[in-house]
């Protein structure tokens, strides 16, 4: 039985914070692939999984995505400001428009970043890497302290690795994927982040979870 969408909103509502508060979203099947054999992740959840990720960005301020993800989902405006990360700021055109962002290093190419600046704000932090506490703190002094990182796995890898993933929100697609899809978050070291389960929903063998982090 899916829940009504007030429902949906009283489970995924963000708790009160001070700080801000970092969400993930995504699907994966049961073997663990975060995309289906088309490279795309979008499909696999089904309708269940898209009206739900539709709720989640509405109560989010911000989603925060890769270029790369953004580019190959076909990422386009939405309701609520997308924040693009790319250190390249190789942004896809469509997200060149204002009201976005554009997550970057401060040691970004100057001339895109010049370029980008006459339309999106910019926030540059870091040298090599981005400075995710600086852009969190950011996001914050621009009243976005709701944020929903929807990928790729690479910058969540990053985000887990630093410890700054509050919560991820996962759907379990009733299927097996085997090939070389990856998982939702890979980086160079392994982690141990113990993440408490918020809840566990069975909507037409389509799994929807959230989990969140046990800071305790």
């Amino acid at each position: 039985m899916t829940p009504d969408d007030d429902e949906i909103r009283r489970l995924y509502a963000y708790p009160a914070s001070d700080r801000p508060w970092v969400r993930t979203n995504f699907v994966a099947t049961l073997d663990g692939a975060a995309h289906d054999a088309g490279g795309r992740s979008g499909p696999l959840g089904g309708d269940v999984d898209t009206h739900v990720f539709g709720i989640l960005r509405s109560l989010a301020d911000v989603v925060v995505v890769g270029a790369g993800t953004a580019r190959t989902e076909g990422y386009g405006p939405a309701g609520v400001p997308i924040a693009v990360v790319s250190r390249s700021l190789d942004v896809p055109e469509a997200l060149v428009v204002p009201g976005h962002i554009v997550i970057t290093t401060a040691d970004a190419p100057a001339d895109r970043l010049a370029r980008l600046r006459s339309t999106l704000d910019v926030i540059a932090a870091g040298d090599g890497e981005i400075d995710w506490p600086a852009v969190l703190d950011e996001l914050a002094s621009r009243g976005l302290r709701h944020v929903l990182c929807e990928g790729g796995p690479t910058l969540h890898g990053d985000l887990v690795g630093l410890d700054l993933v509050d919560e991820v929100c996962l759907t379990i697609a009733p299927v097996l994927a085997a090939g070389g899809a990856p998982r939702i978050a890979h980086g160079p070291q392994a982690v141990d982040r113990p993440m408490t389960l918020g809840h566990a929903l069975d909507v037409d063998g389509v799994l929807l979870t959230r989990w969140v982090r046990d800071r305790t």
